[in-house]
């Protein structure tokens, strides 16, 4: 299945379960009501629908909301949003304070301080590999 049909899925059962009909009609008013930008078409949304399209990422954000769903989950499936929950624990238990403190650091650099910092890591991590490593 291509990924516009798999999103239309997700798309139909996020109204499913919030009580919705899913028809064009209702989906465009909804929509409109709570969007910022210029009103979409009820072709668009019947593209939706269909899976003919994806919205861009602000009409994704803006269907989530009104949904009550995370926008990754939307647009790519409970399986990213778990795989991104698994990687997020991951790197938040292997830090220690002082780890987090360096990265904070590390963020607050111009662009080509982080550049150089970046490059030097990878150099050390090239000449030493982790334990178990090449």
């Amino acid at each position: 299945m291509n990924e516009k049909l798999e999103f239309s899925e997700r798309l139909r059962e996020a109204m499913r379960v919030a009580g919705y009909p899913l028809r064009p009609s209702v989906l465009e008013r909804e929509f409109n009501t709570r969007y910022w930008g210029a009103p979409v078409t009820i072709q668009a949304v019947s593209r939706w629908l269909n899976g003919q399209a994806i919205p861009s990422q602000d009409k994704l954000q803006v269907l989530a909301e009104w949904l009550k769903v995370e926008p990754q989950v939307l647009r790519f499936g409970p399986e990213v949003a778990r795989t991104v929950q698994q990687y997020k624990v991951r790197w938040e238990d292997k830090l220690t304070y002082q780890e987090r403190e360096t990265v904070d650091a590390y963020l607050q650099l111009p662009a080509p301080q982080r550049k150089l910092v970046r490059e030097v890591i990878l150099t050390f991590a090239k000449v030493h590999p982790p334990e178990g490593g090449a």
